[in-house]
């Protein structure tokens, strides 16, 4: 059988594993905070007597589009958009220290500062924020939060822990959807990082690019199909002409 099906399975399947990629991002298009995933096809030429002329692609990811999302003003005491390259922290269901663009913060019925997937956001010191219950929250440019209750002065419960990673240890995507550095370990806490309080930033992903995308991608497919039928019928008329031999 001719060697063509193993390039163009090979080529189908980074063709699905884009859409994959695509759909994912197209879903997350108004997901607070998320970073939409790079991807792109890579040529891997196949090693072997007779077949240095065929190439296998591969679908491999290159990261996130680290471009911020759109701001969008919403005037709520405990929604915060981290500026720049700054990152929220939060504790993952692993227990490790993640993070996340997601500012839509709220205050559980156990009196923990949560995002809006109920993971706990860290303080500086890399620990949950309580909030007094019943208190009124409001969150500083520089992360501090304060409350307070009923007719007691102001109290400050905390700092929330920004974080701007480096280029050498750069942030990547988890299953979980959540980003950590590379090497695994904590980033410092930014003093010099600020939030803009009252704003959430949006999904950076542009839906109508990734539907040309899907629809690219589907077409790639379709391509590979074909060819892997073009292959059969070759192979089937070649055994016909030796039985007849």
């Amino acid at each position: 059988m001719d060697h063509l099906i193993y390039t163009a399975m090979s080529g189908a399947n980074a063709a699905a594993q884009r859409q994959a990629v695509l759909a994912n991002n197209l879903a997350n298009a108004s997901t607070q905070g998320f970073r939409a995933e790079l991807s792109a096809f890579r040529s891997v030429p196949v090693q072997g007597d007779g077949a240095t002329t065929r190439v296998f692609a591969l679908e491999a990811t290159s990261g996130h589009d680290s471009t911020p999302g759109a701001s969008q003003r919403t005037g709520r005491n405990l929604d915060v958009q981290a500026q720049g390259n700054a990152w929220l922290a939060v504790q993952g269901l692993d227990g490790t220290e993640a993070y996340s663009r997601s500012g839509a913060l709220q205050v559980s019925p156990t009196g923990t500062l949560v995002n809006s997937s109920g993971l706990p956001v860290l303080s500086d010191g890399g620990s949950p924020i309580d909030v007094p219950q019943g208190a009124d929250v409001a969150i500083g440019s520089d992360g501090t939060v304060t409350a307070k209750s009923g007719d007691e002065p102001v109290t400050t419960v905390g700092r929330l822990k920004l974080a701007t990673p480096s280029a050498d240890d750069p942030l990547q995507r988890g299953d979980d959807g959540l980003f950590r550095t590379a090497s695994q370990q904590p980033i410092d806490s930014d003093q010099t990082a600020r939030l803009e309080t009252g704003a959430l930033e949006g999904s950076n992903v542009n839906a109508v690019e990734t539907m040309v995308g899907m629809i690219s991608a589907a077409r790639q497919f379709d391509s590979q199909m074909r060819l892997l039928s073009t292959t059969e019928a070759s192979d089937k008329s070649a055994a016909q002409l030796l039985s007849v031999g």
